[in-house]
């Protein structure tokens, strides 16, 4: 199977740290953020795996190879001009024939990524499945009920609750059709464009463990918890 790797961004959320490094070679105890991925990538049988490169490339060519060392093959595909999360798919047009699986380079997760798979094949005619998390955020504001001028109840602190993007995503050859080719686009203009022509887009709601490291809190978090995930 097929896998993309948007590893392309500047990583300008996590500086000082990606001054000198891109963000998917940040280390995560012994290993960097991106041999956790393509590892994991690997167990789930995802044997070939495109990496969409653009800040640094370099350094990730250097570092990973042919993929040989890891047990798979590793193919790059370099931006010339930042493309956004969609963009660089375009790119891959006539390699993808198949439907393949999309991952943000600073996700961090042990789900099995062939449910995902699997269950996008149900939908045959959906070019695009999100991979969509649930997220808890606490409100620190206590929440008035009334009506009119009358207080009915008082909610102190209340959580919210949002369904988000995780970041992963299985795309079917279909959906280059509404790719742009050397144009900045994003998933989300992706999402809407496809939504707008009445396209049935479907969703997948992952409930393993997952972070994105993404601002330097996440990053200082994922480390801690990576290593309680290896150690459990």
């Amino acid at each position: 199977m097929d896998a993309v790797i948007l590893a392309g961004g500047l990583g300008t959320r996590l500086k000082p740290f990606t001054d000198i490094i891109p963000k998917p070679l940040l280390p995560l105890g012994e290993k960097s953020l991106m041999e956790i991925q393509i590892e994991h990538l690997k167990k789930c049988g995802f044997n070939n795996i495109y990496i969409a490169v653009n800040y640094k490339s370099d350094y990730i060519k250097a570092f990973f190879g042919d993929g040989s060392k890891y047990g798979v093959n590793i193919y790059y595909s370099e931006e010339e001009k930042p493309l956004g999360t969609a963009g660089p798919l375009k790119l891959l047009e006539k390699k993808l024939l198949d439907p393949f699986l999309v991952i943000n380079g600073d996700i961090l997760t042990n789900f099995d990524l062939r449910k995902i798979y699997e269950f996008s094949l149900n939908y045959p005619e959906s070019p695009l499945t999100l991979g969509t998390k649930i997220i808890t955020t606490p409100f620190r504001f206590g929440k008035i009920y009334s009506e009119g001028d009358i207080v009915k109840d008082i909610e102190e602190k209340p959580e919210l609750k949002f369904e988000i993007l995780a970041g992963i995503y299985i795309m079917k050859p279909k959906i280059f059709e509404y790719i742009p080719y050397n144009e900045y686009f994003g998933i989300d203009l992706l999402i809407k464009k496809l939504l707008s022509k009445n396209i049935q887009v479907t969703k997948y709601i992952i409930n393993d463990y997952w972070i994105d490291i993404g601002v330097v809190e996440d990053y200082s978090k994922a480390k801690e918890l990576y290593e309680n995930m290896k150690n459990n």
